[in-house]
């Protein structure tokens, strides 16, 4: 079994940073890929960004690329989604995600993950 907790969730101005941390216990994350999926209110949980165990490769959704960066500390258990010039449209309940499946193309679905954090709350204001 994987707990994953998200934390560095809050209120944060467009244009501005904010940085999220998952924290994983029970088992080390070095064999899983770890993935960043968000759901905004009414709307359908959506895929953010992915890595790979080793942090060598990472996937991101059209939307935030260029703007988030996912990364790793695997002696830390950690992984981190990094949000540079955030946007009102990126408010959302981010979670933190592992799955093992090694395919590339299916780190975006949400049904492949194992185990998913509870979430943090992420606000973008204007």
């Amino acid at each position: 079994q994987v707990q994953l907790v998200e934390s560095g969730g809050g209120l944060v101005q467009a244009g501005g940073s904010l940085r999220l941390s998952c924290a994983a216990s029970g088992r080390t994350l070095i064999r899983y890929v770890m993935g960043w999926f968000r759901q905004a209110p009414g709307k359908e949980r959506e895929f953010v960004a992915a890595i790979s165990w080793s942090g060598g490769g990472t996937y991101y959704a059209d939307s935030v690329k260029g703007r988030f960066t996912i990364s790793r500390d695997n002696a830390k258990n950690t992984v981190y989604l990094q949000m540079i010039s955030p946007k009102p449209e990126d408010t959302a309940v981010y979670y933190c995600a592992a799955t093992t499946t090694v395919v590339v193309s299916q780190w975006a679905f949400d049904y492949k993950y194992n185990y998913w954090g509870q979430g943090t709350q992420v606000t973008v204001s204007s």
